[in-house]
């Protein structure tokens, strides 16, 4: 077994992670806005859970990346729980860990195989902007693989609470990734990809952010709103979207990238939103889980024009050499979301939960 890091840094390392620890103990308390830390699912995902726990490098055997499945729950939940430390951390654990070379170390190779699954799945996939959106403008005729289509017309209740269950994972902090991107751009990019964010947090209101409607919709569908309450339910194809947008926005390198998958996400939101609001009324889940979605018809069909025009116009205007990373952004998109959508359709078509253990409650 080994720790990752090379060892002449080790004792430099701990004495500068134990005086970052004794400046933040403040951080470290129990905080109701920090989700709890999760049990692993495998080898990668188990020395992470145990160095965040102890305080120590995450120890796994030479060579447990590469022999790591790209897309299975050992590695998916392991990155996650690297990603999340840029975001809100866990209830007990060091803002400090988020800077440790250690844990960088052993989410860099996990990146690198995460990013060649993706190139390898889409190596005949889009060069270009219009190749790679030209088919998400045009609403299918054949809707029968559509998600949010089984849940407008034949979803029932249990399934609705399931699939919000799963996509609170990332609408509790909706755009939060996309902003990493916002001092990478100049001029029109920037300027347009703002005023979306703008948007997306509330337009200065605190109760129109758009994590705060979906914690709403929550309730009306008696879910925890919890930040990252169901992350120890979310299984691998959940997480590796949520993941997607977390590598991409970390990674100045992967801007076009970033870009591509917010332009994909704006111009798809729409119509499936109009479809997922009328599910929510079809079932009497309740007004803030309808307005939810029907906020996002309105807001998005504007959002798709702004994105596309002004933020990929712009960006191609400056840096035309990242046309290849917007494609590719958009590409590896849909097809994490189309592998999503076959989890959750092929785990209720044999009557069984979508997610790890089945939701209590109603």
């Amino acid at each position: 077994m080994t720790a990752a890091g090379p060892a002449t840094t080790t004792s430099t390392t701990t004495a500068t992670t134990a005086t970052a620890t004794t400046a933040t103990t403040a951080t470290t308390a129990t905080s109701p806005s920090r989700p709890r830390l999760v049990d692993g699912r495998g080898e990668l995902s188990g020395a992470v859970t145990r160095a965040l726990r102890t305080g120590g490098p995450p120890v796994y055997a030479p060579g447990a990346v590469l022999k790591a499945d790209p897309w299975g729950e050992d590695l998916q939940l392991a990155l996650y729980l690297l990603y999340e430390l840029h975001y809100r951390g866990f209830d007990g654990v060091d803002d400090a860990r988020e800077w440790d070379p250690h844990l960088l170390e052993l989410r860099q190779a996990m990146e690198a195989r995460f990013v060649h699954a993706l190139r390898t799945e889409l190596s005949d996939g889009p060069d270009t902007v219009e190749d790679a959106f030209a088919p998400l403008l045009v609403e299918p005729v054949d809707l029968s693989d559509s998600l949010s289509h089984h849940l407008e017309t034949e979803g029932l209740h249990w399934q609705l609470r399931e699939y919000a269950a799963l996509r609170s994972l990332y609408h509790l902090k909706e755009a939060d990734p996309h902003v990493w991107v916002v001092p990478r751009l100049t001029g029109r990019a920037k300027a347009a990809m703002v005023a979306i964010e703008y948007d997306e947090f509330g337009a200065g209101r605190a109760d129109r952010i758009h994590a705060k409607l979906f914690a709403d919709l929550m309730g009306d569908l008696a879910l925890d709103p919890t930040y990252g309450r169901y992350l120890d339910q979310a299984p691998a194809p959940l997480l590796a979207t949520v993941n997607l947008m977390s590598l991409f926005g970390l990674h100045r390198a992967l801007r076009g990238a970033l870009v591509g998958h917010f332009a994909c996400v704006e111009v798809t939101s729409s119509p499936g939103s109009r479809r997922l609001a009328a599910a929510m009324r079809r079932c009497g889940a309740g007004p803030a889980a309808e307005h939810f979605y029907a906020e996002h018809v309105e807001a998005d069909a504007v959002h798709e024009q702004v994105v596309r025009h002004e933020v990929i116009g712009g960006l191609l205007a400056d840096e035309p050499d990242l046309e290849g990373d917007i494609a590719f952004g958009c590409a590896a998109t849909v097809l994490l979301e189309d592998r999503l959508a076959h989890h959750i359709r092929e785990a209720w078509a044999r009557g069984r939960s979508a997610l790890r253990t089945p939701l209590s409650g109603v």
